[in-house]
């Protein structure tokens, strides 16, 4: 599809008037937007393209491609695609997917332990390897961001998915059961969640409009933890006993293989950029690593969220083993480990439209942090009600309040760590 609108070409004095003239059109713009009320609904990047609206020709914010066209008189034209949807939609499956990968044992882990001939504190390693596999990976994940762009990422993850399940599930056929191959299994499916987990910024900073932004990285970001839903609620029917742990993992390969399929078919980038911001070509890798240990704000959002992301990930991995000691069944462990992740993304589903218009970042930062602090201290006495209003009351709202957090502390990050790419800034507040 035609980028550009080619007008009659003018002389050469002719286009530097021109230019000369919408320049300073532009400065008077721009000077009008900053005196409006509307000022303080619009993110920092966004007022340093505050162009973008109306469809600006500045020579600074265009691409070097496109320098040629304004020279010729032409008028660069920003537009989003519709195959943007396509990359945004397999980026869904795999956040999905390597999250119901990671809750495969956890909420069948009595169940598990008695097929590996273990106890449920081994099967325990099959969450904490994933977890040190995406520390170790973090590195490779900024790099590849910010080399290769999303979809090398993309593609990067669904190798290291595919061959984690069918390793896992060979661990589980040998005689005697495996659990070092299913381990290894585990681990390197551990390596590819970065990947697709911090691809959601950068994917909706290369594909989306500022507008819709924020929605775009929440619903990626968000269908992760549907993944974990997903494992927490369907494995403890699949896996009823021992027997049926190897059937079980084959079905989450299966699952998982017809999951990986399309990444092989996204495209890089969009045939012309999205917005002046997309061209943004973000700072060398050891450049970005400087500002980043210089940013006292990263450190002060860095802090709270990965204790967050820590204590849910924990919280998520031993639902199981903290209730079953009350009489509660797996069963009604994988439902109340729903209710915490399903709540969680109704809620985010309404608040992240509505932060995309305010950009009321820090408010509702400072709000939801007590809240989720709050449900973490009362969940301790959930459990020795030994019935489940109690539990379930409280994960919903823990749920509620860590989910729609989640978008807005990414989307917060990728404002107070500009120039900084939105690839290194996710990571390492999942890194810690």
């Amino acid at each position: 599809m035609q980028t550009t609108h080619v007008e009659q070409n003018p002389s050469d004095s002719e286009v530097e008037h021109l230019l000369h003239k919408d320049e300073d059109w532009m400065e008077m713009a721009g000077l009008e937007h900053e005196r409006s009320g509307d000022e303080s609904q619009q993110s920092h990047v966004e007022r340093i393209y505050s162009d973008e609206e109306l469809e600006a020709t500045r020579t600074r914010s265009i691409p070097e491609g496109d320098e040629a066209a304004l020279a010729n008189g032409e008028h660069v034209v920003y537009r989003v695609y519709k195959i943007r949807w396509f990359g945004l939609t397999q980026l869904i499956l795999l956040n999905i997917i390597v999250s119901w990968d990671w809750l495969s044992y956890a909420p069948v882990a009595n169940t598990a332990a008695d097929f590996f001939s273990t106890n449920p504190s081994i099967i325990n390693w099959l969450s904490t390897g994933f977890f040190f596999a995406f520390v170790i990976a973090s590195p490779a994940t900024i790099w590849t961001l910010h080399t290769g762009g999303p979809r090398l990422a993309i593609i990067t993850s669904s190798l290291l998915i595919l061959l984690g399940n069918w390793i896992r599930y060979g661990g589980t056929r040998t005689s005697p059961p495996s659990f070092g191959l299913t381990l290894f299994g585990q681990i390197l499916i551990g390596f590819a969640q970065p990947f697709v987990l911090s691809a959601p910024t950068r994917y909706s900073d290369i594909w989306f409009s500022p507008s819709g932004r924020v929605s775009a990285t929440a619903i990626a970001s968000l269908a992760n933890p549907f993944g974990g839903a997903l494992g927490q609620l369907i494995n403890p029917f699949l896996a009823t006993r021992a027997s049926q742990i190897p059937s079980m993992t084959l079905y989450v390969a299966l699952i998982s293989t017809i999951a990986t399929i399309p990444s092989f078919f996204i495209p890089s980038h969009p045939p012309t950029p999205v917005s002046p911001s997309s061209t943004h070509t973000p700072p060398k890798i050891r450049q970005t690593l400087s500002l980043l240990s210089k940013n006292p704000t990263f450190y002060l959002i860095l802090l709270p969220f990965s204790i967050y992301v820590g204590f849910f990930n924990s919280l998520s991995s031993l639902l199981t083993q903290i209730l079953t000691p009350y009489s509660f069944s797996e069963s009604e462990s994988g439902i109340a480990g729903a209710v915490l992740i399903l709540v969680g993304l109704l809620s985010a589903a309404i608040t992240s439209p509505v932060i995309d218009r305010t950009k009321a970042y820090l408010p509702f930062i400072r709000i939801l942090v007590p809240v989720i602090a709050a449900s973490y201290l009362a969940f301790i006495w959930a459990p020795g009600t030994r019935s489940l209003v109690a539990p379930f009351i409280i994960l919903a709202v823990l749920g509620a309040a860590s989910f729609s957090l989640v978008p807005v502390a990414l989307e917060w990050l990728v404002e107070v760590t500009w120039p900084v790419g939105p690839e290194a800034s996710k990571p390492e507040s999942r890194l810690h």
